[in-house]
């Protein structure tokens, strides 16, 4: 889609007008704007404007915050084991927590969204608040380096690291919480299976199947093969919800 200069500089006022907001939020002023502006833009609006959106940040975003947090609870739990520190890694990364976090810095005022995901509800929906997050430190990243990153990182969650290993009860992940529901609804478990994989190896795309043991299944597709679990397995519990309704 071709867009005309009058909307390319509105687009620009607004991008600029947000930026500005949501650095001051982070505590972290940007050196290359233009990576900001890609970081808080989603793929509906990309697709509307012919611009260049976020996924490509979220993917690298993903793989720096898990990597930042891993370090941030090896040096505050000296004491806890592998098994506590990844669950506890998996909490702080999860879809839920990372959109609670992305709501405390009102990161879905500042996302560019398209008409129809806008009016959606895409604002406040999860998965666009945690891929945004998400996409912001991995431009953050780009733009300043690891260690950077990481202090970003580590002020940004500072207020949600917990005390101990055992106090991330609504930190849940979707798996962890399918899971439950399934063992008390049904007495099983979920089973995951990846359906296929396509693009280019550096910018794969994954579909995974989740499957219920009352034989309902749905998919979801993602970055990685981790986060199209957590997708497919936030799906399903919606549809257990209903269901149940």
């Amino acid at each position: 889609m071709i867009i005309n200069s009058t909307q390319h500089e509105a687009i620009f006022t607004v991008i600029m007008e947000n930026q500005e907001l949501i650095q001051k939020k982070i505590g972290y002023y940007f050196k290359h704007k233009d990576l900001l502006s890609q970081a808080l833009t989603h793929s509906s609006y990309a697709n509307e404007h012919g611009i260049e959106h976020n996924e490509r940040l979220e993917f690298l975003g993903d793989a720096v915050l898990e990597l930042c947090i891993s370090r941030i609870l090896f040096y505050s739990f000296p004491e806890a084991s592998e098994g506590h520190l990844t669950k506890l890694r998996a909490g702080l990364v999860s879809e839920p927590s990372l959109a609670r976090i992305a709501r405390t810095l009102s990161l879905g005022d500042y996302i560019l969204l398209g008409k129809g995901e806008d009016h959606q509800g895409g604002r406040e929906r999860d998965s666009v608040l945690s891929d945004t997050l998400e996409a912001v430190l991995g431009a953050v990243y780009l733009d300043s380096g690891y260690e950077t990153a990481h202090e970003c990182i580590k002020k940004i969650f500072m207020n949600f690291i917990p005390d101990s290993v055992e106090s991330l009860p609504s930190c849940k992940d979707y798996k962890s919480r399918l899971q439950e529901a399934t063992q008390s609804l049904f007495k099983a478990r979920p089973v995951y299976a990846l359906m296929e994989s396509s693009g280019p190896e550096h910018e794969k795309t994954y579909r995974v199947r989740v499957e219920l043991p009352n034989g309902v299944y749905v998919d979801a597709s993602a970055s990685s093969v981790k986060k199209a679990e957590q997708k497919a397995a936030g799906k399903a519990i919606q549809e257990l919800s209903r269901a149940s309704a």
